[in-house]
């Protein structure tokens, strides 16, 4: 018999893998021409489409097809990724980065570091710089580490951190 509440640490690796591996998959699987890849292909790109503001500057990977999100998104899933890893590091769950222990104040910070991502698209929009992955990336990443310093104590709290181990 499966024990559902066994499996549901998982979950939130298996979407956020998902979320990190397809934009790199969706090039290859669209070039392949290869049974059914095409289509789940053109499904991460449709998702890519929706949640990325500037699609059509992802990194071109498999001419002519490109990331199916730019690489400021990218650097959002990269920074949430850096945050599960230091979660799974954390042996006490009262580390600095545990901002769910600074009460409101953890949260403001959260934010702050969040609206790094719309700062940067701001900017690039009025044009204080143009497009460069160079620059959207750091920008990605720090408002990934927000994000990520604020979801993932929920995802993963202290107690079932505990008894993980």
């Amino acid at each position: 018999m499966v024990r559902w509440r066994s499996l549901f640490p998982l979950w939130p690796d298996v979407i956020l893998a998902a979320l990190i591996l397809g934009p790199l998959f969706a090039p290859f699987l669209a070039a392949s021409h290869f049974l059914f890849l095409p289509k789940i292909a053109h499904i991460i790109y449709t998702m890519g489409n929706h949640v990325c503001p500037q699609p059509e500057m992802g990194l071109m990977l498999a001419p002519p097809w490109k990331m199916a999100v730019c690489m400021r998104c990218y650097g959002t899933l990269l920074g949430v990724l850096l945050t599960r890893w230091w979660i799974e590091r954390s042996t006490t769950a009262r580390e600095w980065y545990w901002l769910p222990q600074y009460g409101l104040g953890g949260f403001l910070v959260a934010v702050l570091l969040m609206l790094f991502y719309p700062l940067e698209w701001a900017l690039q929009h009025y044009g204080v710089w143009g497009y460069s992955n160079w620059i959207v990336f750091p920008f990605g990443a720090i408002a990934g580490l927000g994000l990520g310093l604020l979801i993932m104590p929920l995802l993963y709290p202290k107690q079932r951190l505990a008894t993980s181990r």
